[in-house]
């Protein structure tokens, strides 16, 4: 039987899971140490596989494409954070102060690889563009996040000034990425013929870090202090976000002239925030910090995200073979 469209991906169910094996057995004491240490090499082998796996004729395939570039990284890195500052004065009442902060982490955060690949292909959008500019994002996340995180959050994120920080994200980040990047030479056909596989590597690292960072929340009293009306409160938070960049996205593509499947190629590249890249980035930058409610946001924007693009995604797939202007 198929999976009713309404249902999460098995991801969304495992994670999930980790949540609730989180909230009954959270790690404790001098465990917790052993598990942060293996989630940092489970990130280091995650960022090493993305590297591997990224083609550099890929990238250079879809550079030329500047305008379109441009256009969605002023999206990811500067309409999503305008848009949830300009949103501040409902959200920071509605939500709270640690779940806001979520929420500025999440719109600080770089636009999805695969998923804005897949859905812009669905949709018979750009497809070279789209590879260009999200696997560009991705890489420039890992320098232009930190800074908006410092910017947009000050000390909360850590008392560390941009250059440590910046540091440290090439440091547990970068450095396997551009490790991997040169190991692709020996073993970049063997994973491009193992793809199918290796994804559960990177989705093991993401748990991991789910589960030791829901743990000290757990442990920190997370479900005591937060109620169901302040999440459903975010569910709809989300919403109205994604709703937001969504139209403004769809519109500015046609105002400035972009051809459909340019527009298409906007829309979902530009829409799209990484828990991929999200979830070890708050564990490198928050160091020390409860992450629980830091996380929840980008975890419940990622499921709703992937809804509403399906659908979208099939309704462009099923326009006639000639676009329309």
């Amino acid at each position: 039987m198929r999976r009713p469209r309404f249902l999460p991906d098995n991801f969304m169910l495992i994670l999930l899971a980790m949540l609730l094996l989180a909230s009954v057995l959270p790690v404790r004491g001098v465990y917790a140490g052993y598990a942060t240490t293996v989630t940092n090499l489970a990130i280091a082998l995650l960022f090493f596989l993305h590297g591997a796996k990224l083609s550099l004729q890929a990238i250079v395939k879809g550079m030329g494409h500047w305008r379109l570039h441009s256009l969605v990284f002023a999206c990811t890195f500067l309409l999503f954070p305008l848009l949830t500052y300009a949103l501040k004065p409902v959200l920071l009442p509605l939500l709270g102060p640690e779940l806001f902060r979520g929420m500025l982490y999440l719109s600080a955060l770089p636009s999805t690889v695969q998923s804005s690949i897949a859905f812009t292909s669905i949709a018979r959008g750009n497809i070279p563009a789209a590879i260009c500019s999200a696997a560009t994002s991705s890489l420039m996340g890992i320098f232009i996040t930190p800074l908006l995180v410092l910017l947009m959050l000050g000390q909360s994120a850590q008392s560390l000034p941009f250059g440590d920080a910046v540091l440290k994200i090439m440091l547990q980040l970068l450095l396997p990425f551009v490790l991997g990047q040169l190991a692709r030479r020996w073993i970049g056909a063997w994973v491009d013929r193992n793809k199918a596989w290796l994804k559960h590597v990177d989705q093991t690292s993401i748990y991991l870090v789910v589960y030791t960072a829901f743990s000290s929340a757990v442990v920190e009293g997370l479900w005591s202090q937060l109620p169901l009306q302040q999440i459903l409160a975010l569910a709809v938070a989300c919403c109205v976000l994604l709703a937001l960049v969504l139209g403004t996205t769809w519109w500015l593509g046609r105002r400035l002239g972009f051809d459909l499947p340019d527009r298409i190629t906007i829309l979902f590249c530009g829409s799209k925030k990484s828990l991929a890249t999200g979830v070890p980035m708050a564990q490198v930058l928050f160091v020390g910090g409860a992450m629980g409610t830091l996380l929840l946001p980008i975890m419940l924007f990622h499921q709703i995200q992937l809804l509403v693009c399906a659908v979208l995604s099939k309704r462009f797939a099923d326009r006639p073979e000639e676009p329309l202007a």
